[in-house]
């Protein structure tokens, strides 16, 4: 099979280095074009990157000549790693130009054409694409790092029972900050209870991505959700304790382990290359999930979950673990392409 030839925007991001990283080797797409800002254009990759990946960067990328930002790529296919503060312009404009943009920035997340997914959970949103007026291209949107950890550690039981109220506090890795992050004299040995702008994403994404498309828009979940949101001293992995409370409380402890065990969703169904076995993991360890031990599960696609038991102010409470920069971030943005790619949705933008 000829490999899709696809572009990624801020390559010399964190995010978009973990982009070439996870891209490395696709079976259906090929890194072609790598574009970021104007002090990196018409420099080789490997000079314009500092790169902070564990593996080492391969000779091809390497030598690959960054682009600017801006439409006349050939590649029709655009992962974004782009920076909020240039992103929401930049996408709309490649989109306008007849580009399929798959956004990791979250300036689109709430365009109501927009579509903010995690393939496991809401697919069927990707219909929202029809409602989409680029000029032939389009934009879809991969959610916030931390949402995605928490909304599919609770999508299974959601399904069974009715999440009425969800709070959730978050321990959130540096490597969730970019690079060079946050100073070491401020998280060495330290948390940082407040990160700007998370809490929010945190309280109204899950509604849209666990909302009803109804043909027309996305209909939010009715889901009351308070979040507090920290910065701890870990490099990668976020760890969020949740407690919830059902419209219909499940008849014990087991009953939900279950529904998390038999969770999959429709990349498990369709082998799409990316997707993890198991989207969600519970691991019976009373001292479990660890970033530094379990956020790697599935390659980093998977999402553990731990300390399953009942609650004296809501119903029950749990620990989730995910890992930031692959679910939360690159692997899931790309594993979304898989998923329209094979849905027959990506075609059309490749023309």
């Amino acid at each position: 099979m000829e490999k899709i030839k696809v572009g990624i925007l801020g390559a010399t991001g964190s995010v978009g280095q973990k982009f070439i990283e996870l891209l490395s080797g696709h079976p259906w797409f090929e890194i072609y074009e790598l574009a970021a800002s104007a002090k990196s254009a018409g420099k080789k990759y490997g000079d314009a990157v500092n790169w902070i990946m564990n593996s080492p960067l391969d000779e091809k990328i390497k030598n690959i000549t960054v682009k600017v930002c801006e439409p006349g790529l050939e590649s029709r296919l655009l992962f974004s790693a782009l920076d909020s503060k240039v992103a929401g312009e930049l996408e709309t404009y490649f989109a306008q130009e007849g580009y399929c943009v798959i956004s990791n920035a979250r300036n689109h997340r709430f365009d109501p054409d927009v579509p903010l997914i995690i393939p496991e959970v809401n697919s069927e949103h990707l219909e929202l694409l029809e409602k989409q007026n680029f000029g032939g291209g389009c934009i879809v949107t991969n959610p916030n790092c931390s949402t995605i950890g928490a909304v599919t550690a609770i999508k299974p039981m959601d399904d069974l029972f009715g999440v009425e109220e969800l709070n959730v506090v978050t321990m959130q890795a540096v490597s969730g900050g970019g690079y060079p992050g946050v100073p070491s004299l401020d998280i060495v040995g330290n948390i940082l209870p407040f990160i700007p702008g998370e809490e929010e994403k945190m309280e109204t994404e899950p509604l849209k991505i666990l909302g009803d498309f109804n043909g027309e828009k996305i209909i939010d979940a009715k889901i009351k959700i308070s979040a507090q949101c920290n910065r701890v001293p870990v490099i990668d992995g976020h760890t969020e304790t949740a407690q919830v409370k059902f419209k219909k409380k499940p008849r014990g402890v087991n009953e939900l382990i279950d529904a998390i065990n038999n969770f999959r969703g429709e990349p498990q169904k369709l082998n799409l290359p990316g997707a993890p076995e198991r989207p969600l993991i519970y691991l019976d360890q009373p001292n479990a999930p660890q970033p530094r031990i379990h956020s790697g599960y599935g390659n980093g696609m998977s999402v553990v979950v731990g300390r399953l038991r009942e609650c004296g102010l809501f119903d029950y409470k749990f620990v989730v673990l995910s890992h930031n920069t692959v679910r939360g971030a690159a692997g899931n943005t790309i594993l979304i392409a898989e998923l329209m790619k094979e849905k027959g949705i990506l075609a059309k933008y490749l023309k």
